[in-house]
Parts: structure tokens; C-alpha cells; sequence
């Protein structure tokens, strides 16, 4: 087993939510892509359109887009398969899925999953054209500013702030894909629903459960007959709007391969509380459920820690305290611009604006500005079987799953897919709360509209972090506008990572390297392997031996020999085949005449019992006069033909010119010797 890690967390905002890591594993001489992002911190290099004054350094012109797990794929000859965690983590396929070497690919996801990824890809691609009717169309060769001097005027200012990698530079950007390319990568997605089981090139059994993050993530179990891998992308235990993270599919596998990097952002605050917990592991007031502890005992302890409300709840208090902001923000004349692309964190915010909203007797219009604003809002309420135990009592209730159909039954939300949509005019009233794209602030309606209220004291910008807001609001200098940042729960904290690991139990684990400091001075029950990016390391097998089933049909018609108390054994003719992720041993065509067959004997012959034997087939014969007593006996034969057996503790010849003898001192030793 072999991992090739092929991006780790880019710059963008939101971290490893908006861009997940990607590696390339291969197993059985097959190669899995997981995961296909895009890296689109390099959008910050580009200056946005209409540009009104200086452009600050930026580039003017037609963007340019970073797949590195799409080039990683191809310079290596291609994959057989991809395994797709998150919407996020397939919008680089298209990359991939139009070279003619990966007409054969699969690509498996989620139906949840991929149906979101396919707006999303769709929305990036309109947002994009706006640079082309902008700028002409981009070309198929390098742009001017990819050459010469001016790149690397570029380079030596941006290189740091976008990348944050020595090894990639901005040569490697690629133009986006179009609608076509979109359409042809979903034909060759085979969707999958939670706990499905598919069979992959007969050898790997392929399953995706709930991660907890996000409507439709997952996250991945890939069992072959020599080893069960366990794919962990950024997760949650208990979520407010999806499926909660499902444990039981993943215990006991070999291999856990944790490529949840959104612990790595808050590892110093982990690395106290932990530091805390050292000094005073003696004191009797530490929670029960400490991750410092060694026994690993009981497993109903450790579940509850995990699935307590504690995350959950601080991310209520970080979106209930963004909606305060946004009610001060109202009250004082302002509007508000919410660039967000975390759907959870959309519906949560819609949720909670609406209760504020009717607990103050404010009237404010709410407008979502998007192509997939109208489709992804009727999607959320079609979709029960995916969403949070508590959301699914909801629909029992009769109750609404999201309070956003309230909003648009009140005519206080507005879907529209432009700025210049028909309706939006008359429907438009300031100050108002506006949902769109893009968190770049490169692309889509957040441009316009940030580019309208950027001089606004009284208004509010809300944008995650993790983003180099310098470099992003660059363009919109001077800024009067009120900025926000905020942190959304993107995956496991670095905390919960050990209680996590003796709840399923592998065998070996697969850690990204910056934890490597966490985990070098405690031994644990599985062993640890570190990766880092560009670096390929290999994992012995763990498995010294594994199972081989036998077909039923064979199994009933084996006429087993009890050799002694506790051991049978028959003879067989199959072949060894693989299905469904598990050796297997079929019949090999034609069974021959088994009453043919010359037996397979076992065990030495005993010449006391073998002399009587030939004797009763009427062969004069007696042991030899010369026998070593020491190990070797000989019974000589004389008539009907003249023949000699050599007897010794590990084996016995037979030395014979005449067929017919040979046959009766064969038949002979057959009858005294344990055979099949």
C-alpha cells in the first residue's frame, strides 16, 4: 500500500472546507484519487471585473484555476478510481474527466454530494464568463502576463501570499473547464447513497458514511481482501443539519488515513488545554473522559464525549452572535453582504436571522442572489432521509426542516439568480441582507454589491477566516465598510483525535505531519505513520495471512478423512478467484473421475502394518535382513515380480520394473496410509 499526499489545506477562505486535501492511493496495483479539488486561494491574484481605478499590482485579466490532485492524476498516467468526500472536493474533475486517459475512470460520491458539486461547478463556470465578456475569450496558449518579466514581477509578490508553496507557481494555473466539460464528468459519476456497498474491479468493496460536516460528505471504507482502509476527510460527531457522523461502519478497519487538516488551525489551542491536563493528570477534578488516558476501556464512555453538544453549541453561540451584528447593522441603516459558501452555515443563518428578525418586530428584506439559489433551497426540503435526527422529527411534526420556508412564505426571503434579474428591481429595498457569491470577493454579485457599500460605514462585510483579507479587499480600497470574520466548525478538534482513534480501533494510523509532535511521546495501541505533501510513504501489509471462502456448491460435495481427533481433510480441484473484495475458491471447470485419482497420502508409512498388507494380495514378501534399527526398515519383495520398499520416518520409495507389482504394492500402501 502506497499514499501519495497531493494537496494539503490552501490559503482560501475556509481553509480545508472550501479546498480539501487529496491523495493518491494504490492498492493491488490499483490507484485511488481521493478527492478533486480546486485550489482557488490563486484567485486572489486577479483583479475583479469592472476594475475602476489602480488595480493595486493585481492581474488584469481572464483567471486562471490550480488543480493539484487533477495534475497530479495525470502526470501520473492516470487512476482507476476516484473517491469523492465532499461537493467541494469534486469541483476539479472536470480537469481530469476531459484528457482522453481517463475515459475508464469511475468516480464514486454521494447523490446528495454530487448533485450540490454540479451546481457549484455550474455557478463557478456563469461567474467565470463575466471575466470573458469582460476581458474576450481566454486562449488556449499562455496570456502575456504569464510571460517574461511580468510574471515574475508577480511571483515575487504574490507567490507567498497565494500559494504558500515552494514547489507550485502561477505557470501551473490551467483555464477553467466550460458546461460541456461539466456534463461529460457527471456521466462517469456512479452516485451512491449512505451504508451502500459497491464492488469495485471485483476486489475492493467500496462504502461511504456520514462525516457529519455537511449535507452529502462522507466518508470512506475501502475493504480488500488484504486490508480494510478507512478514508477520514474533515468530519463532525453531531451536526445541526446533517446526518451525524456514523461510527459503526468504521471500526476495526486496518488503516485509518485521518486527511482531516482542519484540526492542524487549532492545535495551539488544543496543545494548552492538553499541556493542562499533563501537569495535573493526578487531579481527581479532570474530566473522565480525558484523551490522555491510556486504558482506551470502556467504549459507551468514549462515544458520549465525542457526540456531546459542546461543538455544536459554540457554533449556535458564533452564528447567533454574526446574527446580533447584523440586527445592530439594520438598526443603524446599514445592509449586510454575506458572501458565505458554507450551505450548513446558510440554513443555520437563515434560521436564526428569522427568529431574531420576528422577536424584534424588524422588517427587513433577505435576498439570495445565486444560479443555484432557487434549486438549492427546494433541494434542502427534499432531502429528510440526509438530514440530523432532530431535523427529521421535525418533518414527523409536520413542522418545516429549515426556517427559511417560513421566511419565503412570509415574502421576507428573495431568491434570484442575477443582479440583473427581472423582479429584483422592484423587489430591492435598502437596508437589506444579502446571501451570494463568491467568498473570493473575485467572482459573482458580492463584487458589485461590495464595490456599492464599501465606502458605507454603516454597513457590514461578513467573510470567514482563513482568507488574507488584506490581499483580498485590495480592490475596494478605501474601505469605510465594517468587516467581520468569522470561524465555522470545519472538522474533528485536535482534542477529540485520540478518543477518536480508540473508538475505531485500527491497527495503524496514517496522520498528517504536522501532528506529528502530538503523538511522539505516548504509545498508543496502533502504530503511527506521518505524510506530508509531494512525499509518497508505504505501508506494510498487516495482515500475515487472510480468509479464502469456498463456494457452497463445492463445499457439499467435499468427502472430508478424519486424519485424528481434531483434523479432516478432503481434496479439491478450484481456482482462486476475486469477488466482491474477498478470496475465493470456485470449481475449476470439469471435475475429473475422483475414483482415478492416485491419492495424496500423509504421515509415514508403518512397516509392521504394510508387511501383512502385501501379504494379503498375495505378494511373498519379508523385511530385509540388513535393516537399520536405527530409523530405516525394507520390505523386499520377491514374487509376483521383484521389489524393494524403503521405509524411513520422512519418506518411502518404491523401487519396482513391473507395472502390475507396482499397482498392488501401491494399493497396499494405500490401505494403511491416511489418504485423499
Amino acid at each position: 500500500m502506497k499514499l501519495t499526499c497531493l494537496s494539503t489545506t490552501s490559503g482560501g477562505g475556509g481553509g480545508s472546507y472550501h479546498s480539501p486535501a487529496s491523495h493518491l492511493l494504490e492498492l493491488e496495483g490499483l490507484r485511488f484519487l481521493l478527492d478533486c479539488p480546486i485550489d482557488l486561494s490563486a484567485l486572489a491574484v486577479f483583479a475583479p471585473v469592472p476594475l475602476t481605478g489602480d488595480a493595486g499590482g493585481l492581474i488584469r485579466a481572464v483567471p486562471r484555476y490550480w488543480s493539484p490532485a487533477a495534475a497530479a492524476a495525470a502526470k501520473a498516467g492516470g487512476v482507476d478510481a476516484v473517491l469523492v468526500s465532499s461537493a467541494t472536493g469534486m469541483l476539479g474533475l472536470p480537469f481530469l474527466t476531459r484528457l482522453p486517459g481517463f475515459a475508464n475512470t469511475k468516480i464514486y460520491v454521494t447523490d446528495v454530494a454530487a448533485r450540490i458539486g454540479k451546481l457549484m461547478m455550474g455557478e463557478l463556470v456563469e461567474m467565470h464568463r463575466e471575466f470573458i465578456r469582460y476581458y474576450g475569450p481566454d486562449t488556449d496558449g499562455l496570456p502575456k502576463w504569464m510571460e517574461g518579466d511580468k510574471l515574475n514581477e508577480l511571483l515575487s509578490m504574490l507567490q507567498k501570499l497565494v500559494t504558500q508553496d515552494e514547489g507550485k507557481d502561477l505557470t501551473f494555473l490551467m483555464p477553467l473547464y466550460s458546461q460541456g466539460n461539466i456534463e461529460e464528468c457527471m456521466q462517469k459519476i456512479q452516485p451512491v447513497k449512505y451504508g451502500e456497498e459497491v464492488c469495485f474491479n471485483a476486489i475492493f468493496m467500496l462504502k461511504a458514511s456520514s462525516s457529519g460536516l455537511e449535507l452529502g460528505n462522507s466518508v470512506w471504507t475501502i475493504k480488500g481482501p488484504r486490508a480494510s482502509i478507512t478514508y477520514l476527510p474533515s468530519s463532525v460527531f453531531v451536526s445541526a443539519h446533517a446526518l451525524d457522523f456514523d461510527y459503526s461502519s468504521l471500526k476495526e478497519n486496518d488503516v485509518v488515513l485521518f486527511s482531516d487538516l482542519s484540526s492542524l488551525n487549532n492545535m495551539d489551542e488544543d496543545n494548552e488545554k492538553l499541556d493542562d491536563h499533563a501537569m495535573n493528570e493526578t487531579d481527581s477534578s479532570l474530566h473522565p473522559h480525558s484523551v490522555l488516558r491510556d486504558d482506551y476501556a470502556d467504549m459507551d464512555e468514549k462515544i458520549p464525549f465525542l457526540c456531546n453538544n459542546d461543538d455544536i453549541t459554540e457554533e449556535i453561540e458564533r452564528i447567533s452572535y454574526i446574527c446580533s451584528c447584523i440586527i445592530d447593522t439594520i438598526k443603524s441603516g446599514g445592509s449586510v453582504l454575506i458572501p458565505i459558501g458554507r450551505l450548513g452555515a446558510i440554513l443555520l443563518l437563515l434560521e436564526l436571522i428569522s427568529e431574531t428578525l420576528h422577536s424584534s418586530s424588524i422588517k427587513v428584506p433577505i435576498f439570495m442572489i445565486s444560479e443555484t439559489a432557487e434549486e438549492i433551497i427546494a433541494f434542502t426540503n427534499a432531502l429528510p432521509e440526509w438530514l440530523c435526527k432532530s431535523r427529521q422529527e421535525k418533518l414527523f411534526s409536520g413542522e418545516a426542516l429549515f426556517g427559511h420556508v417560513e421566511l419565503l412564505k412570509e415574502g421576507k426571503l428573495f431568491l434570484f439568480p442575477h443582479l440583473h434579474s427581472k423582479g429584483l428591481l422592484a423587489a430591492w429595498k435598502e437596508p437589506c441582507i444579502v446571501f451570494c457569491p463568491h467568498w473570493s470577493l473575485r467572482l459573482g454579485p458580492a463584487v458589485h454589491l461590495l464595490r456599492r457599500w464599501h465606502a458605507d460605514k454603516r454597513c457590514l462585510l461578513v467573510l470567514e477566516q482563513g482568507i488574507d483579507a488584506e490581499l483580498t479587499l485590495k480592490p475596494f480600497m478605501p474601505l469605510a465598510i465594517q468587516v467581520l470574520e468569522c470561524s465555522f466548525l470545519s472538522g474533528v478538534r485536535a482534542a477529540k483525535i485520540d478518543t477518536l482513534l480508540g473508538v475505531l480501533n485500527p491497527k495503524s494510523v496514517m496522520l498528517p505531519d504536522g501532528l506529528k509532535s502530538r503523538y511522539s511521546v505516548k504509545e498508543r495501541p496502533w502504530s503511527f505513520l506521518y505524510y506530508s505533501k509531494g512525499k509518497t510513504i508505504e505501508l506494510p501489509n498487516l495482515r500475515e495471512d487472510f480468509e479464502v471462502h469456498l463456494a457452497s456448491d463445492i463445499a457439499h460435495g467435499l468427502k472430508p478423512r478424519k486424519l485424528n481427533e481434531t483434523t479432516a481433510v478432503a481434496r479439491l480441484r478450484t481456482k482462486l478467484l476475486v469477488s466482491s473484495g474477498q478470496y475465493q475458491l470456485a470449481v475449476a471447470g470439469k471435475l475429473s473421475d475422483q475414483s482415478k485419482r492416485h491419492l495424496l497420502h500423509r504421515e509415514a508409512v508403518d512397516p509392521d502394518r504394510l508387511l501383512p498388507a502385501l501379504q494379503e494380495r498375495g505378494m511373498v514378501c519379508s523385511f530385509a535382513a540388513d535393516d537399520d534399527s536405527a530409523g530405516e526398515r525394507s520390505v523386499l519383495i520377491t514374487s509376483p515380480g521383484d521389489a524393494l520398499v524403503r521405509i524411513t520416518s520422512d519418506r518411502t520409495v518404491i523401487y519396482c520394473d513391473d507395472e502390475r507389482t507396482f499397482e498392488h504394492i501401491y494399493d497396499a500402501l494405500s490401505s494403511v496410509c491416511n489418504g485423499i
